[in-house]
């Protein structure tokens, strides 16, 4: 007589043995199905990152090609000054791409996120600066210069922000965000050694310009004190 027989009727060692095998189809079926959201998961980060990455880029080498030098910069900022002459500013925010998927960013690894967003976010800056500024040339001529100084500044702060995002999304597509993580740590040393080879020479001038400035304020006492 079979072991069980003792135990459980026929029919019930069927039912028991049916739904074992339904239980393992359904966990089988899950694994199957995490796997497969996991890749797609994968891939659309891919995607997105791919697409960021290259209107970034493209845009990125526009702000290094528009970039002046100092002494154009100087010249153009005299000119608006003078108020008889306009700038022609670029109105697009170049972010379509990032307009587009900005419902799913969310899906990125988090050490991608905030380089991207920071970098689209004064790029939205540039533009309302640059509507602002051509609303304004004409009428105030000394305002409208200390606006395109910023202007200009915020152009320099927008093209590295834009570099460090090209960074970040190029490793991340290389190695993962394990990958980002260490390039941000790597990045984050060699700061803080930068930082402790100049210190001591940056407190030393420091302190010869502090005494320079107590000796020279000494002097100019009448009474020597």
């Amino acid at each position: 007589m079979p072991p069980l027989d003792a135990h459980l009727s026929p029919q019930l060692q069927q039912a028991v043995v049916t739904g074992l095998f339904v239980a393992i189809g359904w966990i089988v079926v899950a694994s199957q199905t995490r796997r497969r959201d996991a890749a797609l998961r994968r891939a659309r980060e891919a995607d997105l990152q791919r697409a960021l990455l290259a209107e970034i880029r493209a845009h990125v080498f526009a702000l290094e090609q528009q970039t002046p030098s100092a002494e154009d910069a100087e010249a153009l900022i005299a000119r608006i000054r003078s108020g008889d002459f306009v700038p022609t500013l670029p109105q697009q925010a170049n972010d379509r791409i990032f307009g587009a998927v900005i419902a799913d960013i969310h899906i990125l690894p988090a050490p991608v996120i905030d380089p991207i967003v920071l970098y689209y976010r004064l790029l939205s800056i540039m533009g309302a600066l640059a509507t602002d500024l051509r609303r304004i040339a004409r009428s105030d001529g000394g305002r409208a210069a200390q606006m395109m100084a910023d202007y200009l500044s915020l152009m320099n702060e927008t093209r590295d922000s834009g570099i460090q995002a090209i960074r970040v999304l190029t490793e991340c597509l290389r190695g993962g965000a394990e990958a980002v993580d260490r390039m941000l740590d790597e990045d984050e040393a060699q700061a803080i050694a930068q930082l402790a080879r100049h210190l001591p020479d940056d407190l030393a001038r420091m302190r010869d310009r502090l005494a320079a400035r107590d000796v020279s304020s000494r002097s100019s006492d009448p009474r020597g004190r």
